[in-house]
């Protein structure tokens, strides 16, 4: 399993999200579809951590997403450069 952060240019913002298989899943994102990343077809990834079990990426996932800080996620995607 994989925690991912991807990213729009067009409406400048990221998303987190927990997948087996990111090629798949990113390419989900870039078609035309309801939710929020349905609005833009621009995404691409920034950032993936794997792991074993689907529960550990799943609290990581919701540990990222608990910080609500833009900056804080761009200081996680700039480390792992």
């Amino acid at each position: 399993m994989f925690v991912y952060i991807i990213y729009s240019i067009a409406i400048d913002r990221y998303y987190i999200g927990v997948t087996s298989d990111i090629k798949s899943r990113i390419d989900k994102h870039n078609t035309n579809h309801k939710g929020f990343t349905g609005k833009a077809n621009d995404w691409h990834l920034k950032y993936s951590e794997k792991f074993e079990v689907k529960s550990k990426a799943i609290k990581r996932e919701s540990q990222i997403k608990s910080w609500k800080s833009r900056t804080a996620i761009e200081d996680l995607i700039n480390k792992s450069s």
